[in-house]
């Protein structure tokens, strides 16, 4: 689930911008120039390995986030 189009499905890029103990998920579709963000970010005190987060990031956004980030398990 986005914030400025809702559902996204197909083939995604997902970034994970770490900014202080923020972490900020977009989505694109891949090839695409328009960023999405994703609903229910950013994720507030947020710390640790930027690789890791990344990784579970990219694991919710293919399980599919209904929901958005609420919920969303960063182990």
């Amino acid at each position: 689930m986005t914030d400025e189009v809702g559902v996204v499905t197909g083939d995604l890029t997902v970034v994970t911008e770490l900014i202080g103990d923020q972490a900020h998920i977009r989505v694109q579709y891949t090839g695409a120039e328009e960023w999405y963000t994703v609903t229910g970010g950013p994720l507030k005190g947020v710390a640790g390995d930027q690789r890791r987060l990344h990784a579970a990031m990219v694991r919710a956004v293919q399980n599919g986030l209904p929901e958005g980030l609420e919920g969303v398990e960063l182990d």
